[in-house]
């Protein structure tokens, strides 16, 4: 393993993948997750980990396991503190880097897997299952009280906003005038 730039780095060399698959047991250490919740804006972290198997095809390495993680993101709308729990299924293509020069269109197949670069010389498993957490993570999360504190705060929710801007809303408008 090389260190890395990346919080949750796991650098796998090429040549050490053999034949057939290799596995992985990985998890985040402190340092690690303090990281991760950094770069993603999480309240916490409390665990990370993944069971990975790669196996290798020529240049390109296929990365399959499956990643678990305890986290506690932030409401959108509140501000609260909301914990949960990720179970997600790792499927990385780890292929080389391509030349600067050279124009290459990659096809992935239908509900494919994701795809990640290597420099041909390794892999890193650490920064792909940190990947795929950012990934799993609710991007507007919200908590059960959400909508009523936005309420209280004045913030229209979006069937408010609809009635008022909504494309009949002249029409709505003109009745109310008319009934008056």
């Amino acid at each position: 393993m090389s260190p890395s730039e990346n919080e949750f780095s796991y650098a796998v060399k090429l040549d050490e993948i053999g034949a057939g698959s290799s596995h992985y047991k990985i998890a985040a250490d402190v340092q690690a997750r303090l990281g991760l919740m950094a770069r993603f804006d999480l309240m916490a972290l409390d665990m990370l980990d993944a069971d990975i198997s790669l196996t290798k095809f020529g240049a390109t390495v296929r990365a399959t396991g499956h990643m678990r993680a305890q986290v506690i993101q932030v409401c959108i709308g509140s501000g609260d503190p909301l914990p949960g729990t990720i179970n997600a299924q790792v499927d990385i293509i780890f292929t080389p880097e391509p030349d600067a020069e050279t124009d290459m269109e990659i096809e992935l197949e239908d509900g494919g897997c994701d795809m990640m670069f290597h420099n041909g010389k390794a892999i890193d498993i650490g920064e792909a299952v940190a990947q795929t957490l950012w990934l799993s993570l609710d991007p507007y999360p919200r908590s059960p009280e959400a909508a009523k504190k936005l309420r209280a705060a004045g913030v229209k929710s979006e069937d408010e906003i609809e009635s008022v801007s909504g494309p009949f809303s002249a029409l709505a408008a003109l009745k109310d005038k008319m009934a008056k």
